[in-house]
């Protein structure tokens, strides 16, 4: 686990499916699911997942997440037999568990390839950002199995499209190719599968060179408004830009800027 520690690090032992690679020189943590080869999501591996994050989160050398896959396919979703063996306490607790991203103060990078279907999706669109390529394909199916999805996938993704396409993608377990989730707002970027790793580093290089402060205020914001009135969300960002005032970063940024240099962010 590269050093990462965190209250339930019995849980972090063994990681089950997926590893994590850090840089804290470089300020950035990836976790990469790999179950080859379609990186199928366990029940345990949810907790693990939360763990992580938390973890990473109260790491203040990383700055940046990365959630990846190996092979062609990001997840083909989750451990079927699984859900059946689950408890209903364990089965209640898997939205907190796939959200880890949405509550992660830092920004998360989800980087999409081939499928990424169910539990693969709803992580997905926990995060911040989704980078898909040319052969990612977004689904939830869980109606091929009697069921719904459980972990928050419909509720976010009919914030983003709204009600008459996610009842299309949910009800009919229709797939969404890459480019059509770009164009339908739920990508930030697509490109071509052989770019991907570029695209993503290229993000990441883009967050890195902004306040962390100015990153995790904006964040929280956005996240604890995007259900508020205007009139609410208005009078919140208006308080974060107040404290923001009095920050070390505001002050550099503002002195960087008359005497144009790079700004020297710290954090603070």
């Amino acid at each position: 686990m590269n050093g990462i520690t965190h209250p339930s690090s019995a849980l972090l032992q063994d990681l089950d499916g997926f590893r994590v690679e850090t840089d804290p020189q470089g300020g950035r943590a990836d976790i990469i699911l790999d179950r080859p080869p379609l990186n199928i999501i366990s029940m345990p591996q949810r907790d693990q997942l939360r763990c992580v994050f938390e973890a990473l989160d109260a790491d203040a050398s990383i700055r940046v997440i990365v959630v990846r896959a190996v092979g062609k396919h990001f997840s083909s979703g989750g451990d079927i037999k699984g859900f059946l063996a689950a408890s209903p306490e364990h089965v209640a607790s898997l939205a907190w568990n796939v959200a880890s991203p949405y509550r992660c103060s830092k920004p998360v990078i989800a980087a999409n390839q081939g499928y990424c279907f169910g539990v693969g999706f709803e992580l997905s669109l926990a995060c911040d950002f989704r980078i898909v390529t040319e052969s990612t394909q977004y689904a939830l199916p869980e109606q091929k199995l009697g069921q719904i999805p459980g972990s928050g996938g419909s509720a976010r993704l009919q914030q983003m499209i709204g009600i008459t396409r996610t009842k299309d993608v949910v009800m009919r377990s229709r797939r969404i190719p890459g480019q059509q989730a770009y164009e339908w707002g739920i990508a930030t970027e697509c490109v071509k599968d052989a770019e991907l790793s570029d695209a993503t580093d290229a993000m990441v290089k883009d967050l890195l060179a902004f306040s962390p402060i100015a990153q995790r205020t904006a964040k929280r914001l956005l996240n604890e408004s995007e259900d508020s009135s205007l009139s609410t969300a208005i009078e919140l960002e208006g308080h974060c830009y107040s404290r923001l005032r009095t920050s070390h970063d505001f002050r550099e940024g503002v002195e960087a800027f008359h005497q144009k240099r790079a700004a020297q962010f710290i954090g603070e």
